[in-house]
């Protein structure tokens, strides 16, 4: 149950952290304000729809960002505030343990925590939704490259359609959800047993499956070689027309759910260069954690007092902070460019910062 001495750290704890989260929120949408102020202006959008289609998904997106950081540099402000005041020299002097007093901290890290976790898996993907479509749609839009790299996406789609079958399609328009030059190519081990070629594919919206017209299928049985023209025909390809448009922001969007599934879709038809979305996936779990191990090393750090105050207390906070972002950084890299495992990257940060929490509290004056 909380004392009040309890009530009165959560309290600061709580407050601190809502208070810096805010304050970093209002200085990234000044900043991101001054970077777009031309995308503004040529949106024609008032200020009411720049919020309403923009901001409202621009601030959970920042909020989801800096939040484990924010709470940790929190934690290190109030918690030298009270070192330097005596308040925690005297909670010490008056009989309660170092692992008592760390106890609210660990409440407030589980509020912040799961409040967090919550955040990750449902609402910040909606936001995300949100802010998605807008850079899309007035931001991306008028980047040459961009528009370059999108186009070329979308003109030439290769995919699989399972572990042993290839198919690609040319000169694809979303417009008409239709494109030229189809194919589709069937292999057992590393010889192709089955090919189907058509001049022409369209998604039919009535029954829901892709038509060929022209369409040239070919069988292969060792020499022997089956060919046979068909004017047209119906093709189920596990594809449906919206996942061919090219969407960077896709991952962001879906919430864990939906990603969950489109991982597993997309694996079980044999695609590849999923990194990205099990590095996202993996990290929304692994985020909220990292609440918990900060909150610790922060009130560990910050418990001392020292000569320095405030100041050296938050030095040290930064460093550490820049440390985590680092290897934030470099794991994410590691894993979508190399061959990194996507869980164990999303991981790292935390693996190694465990240490050093258990390393800090074992140092540090009880």
């Amino acid at each position: 149950m909380l004392k009040i001495l309890d009530r009165y750290i959560l309290w600061k704890f709580i407050s601190t952290t809502i208070f810096m989260v805010l304050i970093f929120s209002v200085i990234a949408v000044a900043i991101d304000t001054s970077e777009k102020a031309d995308d503004f202006v040529k949106s024609g959008l008032s200020t009411y729809r720049l919020i309403k289609e923009y901001y409202i998904g621009f601030v959970p997106f920042i909020i989801s960002m800096i939040f484990p950081l924010m709470v940790f540099i929190a934690t290190i402000f109030f918690t030298s505030k009270l070192a330097g005041k005596s308040e925690l020299v005297a909670i010490l002097a008056g009989g309660v343990r170092f692992n008592r007093m760390l106890r609210p901290y660990f409440v407030g890290a589980l509020i912040l925590g799961g409040t967090f976790w919550v955040a990750t898996q449902y609402w910040i993907p909606k936001a995300q939704s949100i802010r998605a479509d807008f850079q899309t749609n007035y931001v991306d839009r008028g980047s040459s490259y961009e528009q370059g790299e999108a186009a070329k996406r979308t003109r030439n789609y290769y995919f699989r359609v399972d572990a042993n079958t290839f198919a690609g399609m040319r000169n694809y328009d979303t417009a008409s959800r239709s494109a030229n030059d189809f194919y589709l190519n069937k292999l057992k081990g590393t010889k192709m047993y089955y090919n189907l070629r058509a001049d022409y594919l369209r998604w039919d919206t009535a029954k829901k499956t892709w038509k060929l017209q022209n369409a040239t299928e070919r069988k292969i049985e060792g020499v022997k070689e089956i060919t046979k023209v068909i004017p047209e025909m119906s093709l189920n390809l596990n594809l449906k027309p919206n996942e061919i448009k090219f969407d960077k922001y896709l991952k962001d969007k879906m919430t864990t759910p939906e990603l969950k599934q489109y991982i597993r879709s997309e694996e079980a038809r044999g695609a590849e260069g999923l990194n990205d979305y099990k590095v996202e996936r993996y990290r929304r779990d692994a985020n909220p954690i990292s609440v918990f191990i900060l909150t610790f090393i922060g009130a560990v750090i910050a418990s001392r007092k020292t000569r320095g105050g405030s100041g050296l207390h938050l030095a040290v906070g930064i460093i550490a902070a820049a440390f985590f972002v680092v290897m934030d950084k470099f794991s994410l890299t590691f894993s979508t460019k190399g061959n990194f495992p996507p869980l164990l990257a999303a991981w790292t940060p935390n693996i190694l910062f465990s240490i050093f929490a258990i390393w800090m509290y074992r140092i540090a004056p009880k």
